[in-house]
């Protein structure tokens, strides 16, 4: 890896999510790739989903951090593969809970996206006492990567991050 790349990552390190700011770009799995160009450094992003709101506020992010930085870079979007929640790393998913959104489940080795979802829904634990007598409200949270539950235990709403 180039010294560039690397500095490119070291300065992008520290990005955070728009719409959740207390996980990073890369702790979420959005900031897929730097590499060297033909001209400049390119940034792959990949959304959590294709309507994503915040994808054009998280480029502008990142190109005036690199700029700011005297780096000239372009910022290219790429949907497939398409983004997962495994991607998140443990710490994002701590920081999730942490915040008041519930962490998405994790794929279990062996088990295809498609048996998972399938398959009887996992309790979601209510990352404000940890309960799992929790119910779905609406499909869509604050954002469409999320749920909105209500826990029966302490009656708090919170948002769940769906999984795949």
């Amino acid at each position: 890896m180039s010294s560039t790349v690397d500095k490119v990552w070291a300065i992008l390190e520290h990005l955070t999510d728009p719409e959740i700011p207390v996980v990073t770009l890369r702790e979420l799995g959005i900031l897929r790739d730097v590499r060297e160009g033909a001209d400049e450094i390119e940034v792959v992003i990949t959304p959590t989903y294709s309507g994503c709101p915040a994808m054009g506020q998280i480029e502008d992010d990142v190109r005036a951090s690199l700029e700011q930085a005297g780096i000239a870079a372009r910022v290219l979007t790429q949907l497939a593969p398409a983004w997962t929640t495994d991607w998140m790393t443990d710490e994002a998913k701590e920081k999730l809970r942490q915040y008041g959104i519930a962490p998405p489940h994790t794929l279990p080795k062996g088990v295809s996206v498609v048996q998972f979802v399938k398959r009887k829904p996992e309790p979601v634990a209510c990352p404000q006492c940890g309960s799992t007598h929790t119910v779905v409200t609406s499909q869509f949270g604050s954002t469409a990567c999320k749920a909105l539950y209500r826990c029966l235990d302490c009656q708090e709403p919170f948002d769940y991050f769906k999984p795949y």
